[in-house]
């Protein structure tokens, strides 16, 4: 009977000892388990029923200490169907073929974690049954073997195995694997059993090898190594391969093995599996090992088109200056296999890698897992991929000449080059853009002006190209074909609906730039800040269009002054028409210099105080930074100073700037298209206009919300040029005290 009660603590049942789930009632006889059957929610190995020469109190114990061999018997199914390697495929296998294998349900599900957490259950399995083969031993030796030398032996097993089958129990029922495993070990780890502690303790490290082997695979070769969706970095092709069927995820694989996909991988590749994440690691922890991942594989993946322009840094030669419709002429090269692993290696250090896996390695070593050293690793892990990326971006890929490039022409810093756009772009501007060739008819001024201004050594120009929505946007007239706006004997406008003052963008506001960025630059300048860029550019280049009309409608009442000056002194009549068109236009005059004023300072802040004043401070932050990350950081808060300073942000100030340079630009049309016969009273209600949105921007500008944020200092700069003689304070303070006020052309005298 000892020798039966030994093979049941080892999982054997017999003919004492017997499993109540392979009892069989036809036949009476016994079958052994499945290895798939499931896990029975309690123990089964009961003494057989007929057995009579037991005494109840011993029935008891005997019972209670086979439930031990119930639990080592459910652990080892579990351990062995966890540890079936079956699943693992020939490495000469097609990597297409498994994937299509894989969608077709063909390969079972498996788990990397679990298997290694069977590993640590097969090491605490085999102390046990050391200790059974020792009570064995102790039980043969001794001359009168009682049933105690069981309880005695076997005692601490007590508080390790049920613990362990509640465990295996839990995995099983909640399908739990990959991260949420290591969290579920994790709080299990806090009990007040030393032993189990130990124990559970000794299963999470095993769980911690697979991670560490993942971690070590993805920061220091740039290689997600998941078969099973199992980390807390996942790949964005396994999402599409759950959508997607096997015919058209293969033709997508096969695809990007040919492309170049490092740019995709940096973008949209790969993101945090916030399902497989344990909680014991913070988010700020694992998006650093996510973006040194990312680092690593752009490193050790360079372009091919970079590699040859990389090569041959040293010896590049312009080979002619090229001004197309913005389109960049690439040059491709053929390299060997040997140069694209030496700039590889060149980027990224061999050694630097060693350092790397030699910290994980210590981390991996470790008995325990320690939450501030692991931390600390992860951090200089980042630190290294972010100062390698940083030298490819900033030093190799020259990213402060393309900011420069970024400056001169989207910020309009070559103003020289935009004036005489803007000069030959004139007459075409004055008529509405058509939507077949806007682009085309504004590529001919864009050429003339770039002839006249950009010299041979501007290496970025080549970059730029000019685009004009043609389609998706509807385009608006421009001022000069609005109809004309009557006013009643109240003052209100009447007319055609269109011809309303309200804010509408001229349909050549649409002009936009695009800037040509090869790699590595397109991690650094995205779409997304391009788009910033795009929206600061057709902000000044309205602004700068506006303040160039307003000069050139004064040029052309000056030229006109003196034609008709001639014409009186040579005229014997001594006519008095040109008297009364001087007469009648001084007004306007003093209404055009007042929107002169308006649009010069309001272009000298943005130019000086806020492009300029955060340029420094970008450039600073350059010289002092060597790290990729914090890089693009000040990139960020740089364009972000230059939309909010320029008040792009705030809906009401832009509809309001909008709306007057709208009015600057009708104002002059009319001035130029005026005739001795027509009246004042249309551009007496421009006037009118501009004094209302005038003072209701400097009352928005000084109101204290404004004061108070990152816009001060150079803000109150601003409100000052306006408001040196206190004329727009005293204007907007006497439009807030008189209800419903009337401003006449007057008041701007």
């Amino acid at each position: 009977m000892l020798h039966e009660l030994l093979l049941a603590l080892l999982g054997y049942t017999g003919d004492l000892i017997i499993d109540v789930r392979e009892q069989q009632e036809q036949s009476g006889a016994q079958i052994p388990l499945s290895p798939d059957a499931p896990i029975s929610q309690e123990p089964t190995f009961k003494l057989a029923p007929d057995v009579s020469f037991v005494q109840p109190s011993e029935r008891d114990v005997i019972e209670r200490i086979i439930t031990l061999g119930f639990y080592y018997r459910e652990l080892d199914r579990f351990a062995a169907k966890s540890r079936n390697l079956s699943w693992i495929r020939s490495p000469d296998e097609s990597p297409l073929l498994r994937t299509s294998q894989l969608l077709k349900g063909k390969a079972s599900k498996q788990s990397v974690y679990r298997w290694a957490i069977a590993n640590g259950i097969v090491e605490v399995l085999s102390v046990y049954r050391s200790a059974v083969l020792h009570i064995e031993q102790k039980l043969l030796s001794d001359s009168l073997p009682i049933v105690a030398t069981l309880t005695q032996g076997l005692n601490k097993f007590f508080v390790l195995l049920p613990p362990l089958f509640e465990l295996i129990l839990e995995i099983e029922r909640d399908n739990i694997y990959g991260g949420k495993l290591l969290n579920l070990l994790h709080k299990r780890c806090h009990c007040g059993v030393p032993e189990l502690q130990t124990c559970i303790q000794r299963l999470l490290w095993h769980g911690h090898q697979v991670m560490y082997n993942q971690l070590a695979s993805w920061v220091v070769y740039g290689i997600l190594h998941d078969p099973y969706k199992e980390f807390y970095i996942s790949s964005q092709d396994d999402k599409d391969s759950e959508q997607e069927s096997a015919p058209h995820l293969l033709e997508k694989l096969t695809r990007l093995s040919v492309a170049d996909t490092s740019l995709n991988d940096w973008h949209l590749g790969f993101h945090i599996s916030l399902d497989m994440l344990p909680e014991y690691i913070t988010m700020h922890v694992v998006e650093s090992i996510l973006f040194a991942g990312k680092a690593v594989r752009v490193l050790r993946n360079p372009s091919p088109g970079f590699q040859c322009k990389d090569g041959s840094s040293h010896q590049q030669i312009q080979r002619g200056f090229q001004r197309t419709q913005g389109y960049t002429t690439t040059i491709s090269f053929q390299n060997n296999s040997l140069d694209n692993t030496l700039i590889g290696e060149d980027l990224l250090p061999q050694a630097e890698a060693d350092k790397t896996e030699s910290m994980l390695q210590d981390l991996k070593e470790s008995s325990e897992f320690h939450k501030r050293s692991f931390e600390n690793a992860i951090d200089t892990i980042k630190a290294v991929a972010a100062s390698h990326l940083w030298q490819l971006v900033v030093v190799r890929a020259d990213l402060n000449g393309h900011l420069k490039a970024l400056k001169d022409y989207f910020l309009l810093e070559k103003g020289d080059f935009f004036q005489s756009f803007l000069e030959e772009s004139r007459q075409l501007m004055r008529l509405p853009p058509r939507q077949s060739t806007a682009e085309a008819d504004l590529m001919v001024p864009f050429q003339l002006a770039a002839l006249k201004t950009i010299g041979e050594e501007d290496r970025y120009f080549s970059r730029v190209s000019l685009r004009m929505p043609s389609f998706g946007i509807a385009l608006k007239p421009s001022p000069v074909d609005l109809p004309k706006v009557k006013v009643n004997k109240d003052g209100d406008s009447v007319g055609h609906p269109d011809a309303s003052l309200e804010v509408s963008l001229d349909g050549w506001d649409g002009i936009s730039l695009e800037y040509s960025i090869d790699w590595p630059l397109q991690l650094f300048v995205t779409p997304e800040v391009l788009s910033k860029y795009q929206r600061i550019f057709q902000y000044l280049l309205r602004l700068k269009r506006t303040q160039m009309e307003l000069e050139k409608s004064w040029a052309f009442a000056m030229h006109q002054d003196h034609i008709d000056f001639a014409k009186l002194r040579n005229d014997s009549r001594k006519s008095s028409v040109p008297q009364h068109r001087r007469q009648h236009l001084r007004p306007m005059w003093h209404v055009r210099e007042h929107m002169a004023f308006l649009v010069r300072n309001l272009q000298f802040y943005i130019q000086v105080d806020v492009i300029e004043s955060q340029w420094n401070v970008l450039q600073s932050h350059i010289q002092n930074s060597q790290d990729f990350t914090e890089l693009v950081g000040f990139h960020q808060e740089y364009l972000a100073a230059l939309i909010s300073q320029s008040f792009l942000d705030i809906g009401s100030v832009s509809r309001i700037l909008d709306g007057i340079m709208k009015l600057c630009l009708q104002f002059c049309w009319k001035i130029e298209n005026d005739e001795s016969n027509r009246t004042t009273s249309e551009l007496e209600h421009i006037a009118e206009e501009f004094n209302k949105k005038s003072n209701s921007l400097y009352t928005i500008l000084r109101s204290s919300r404004l004061a108070g944020s990152q816009r001060a200092p150079f803000l109150r700069q601003f409100l000052l040029r306006l408001n040196f003689n206190s004329f727009f304070e005293a204007t907007a303070r006497g439009v807030l005290n008189v209800v419903n006020p009337r401003p006449s052309v007057s008041v701007l005298q």
